[in-house]
């Protein structure tokens, strides 16, 4: 049962957070990335929604079983990039923050995949994605009703 419906929540509150993801989405980063990201993300905080939402979005991109069922446990995987793997540890560190500054370990191998401005917007859509997690596990969106291209 959702707590806060959709058309409970104050107008231009989605429609600034879908600004940002507009932003995200005309990014140089590829859409595969952005959705591993806000997957991982969700997983991370538990968000049944968004878990829901963003693994129908990468089964849609064409993203396979195999990698969508171990993203779970992504660095025990030989399934993922070390492109991607950069990024699932920065994804990681970002959304469960422990009080201490992003470590040089964690940031400086994304200079060997992404520009700075690349990691502007990764760093983006981590936060944005935590963002929505958390909207969604207060107002109790209900999982499973996510349509791709909605």
């Amino acid at each position: 049962m959702e707590r806060i419906t959709y058309q409970d929540v104050p107008k231009g509150m989605f429609e600034s957070l879908r600004a940002i993801e507009g932003l995200i989405d005309a990014s140089p980063l590829d859409k595969n990335l952005t959705e591993l990201i806000k997957l991982r993300t969700s997983q991370k905080n538990g968000c049944a929604y968004c878990v829901d939402m963003h693994h129908k979005e990468l089964k849609h991109l064409g993203e396979t079983e195999l990698r969508l069922s171990s993203l779970c446990v992504w660095e025990e995987t030989p399934y993922f990039s070390e492109k991607e793997r950069v990024v699932l540890y920065l994804t990681d560190a970002l959304t469960q923050l422990d009080g201490k500054p992003i470590s040089n370990s964690i940031y400086n191998p994304l200079l060997n995949f992404f520009s700075k401005e690349e990691i502007c917007y990764i760093t983006l859509t981590i936060s944005q994605s935590n963002t929505w997690n958390r909207l969604m596990k207060t107002f109790g969106f209900t999982p499973g009703n996510y349509k791709v291209n909605q």
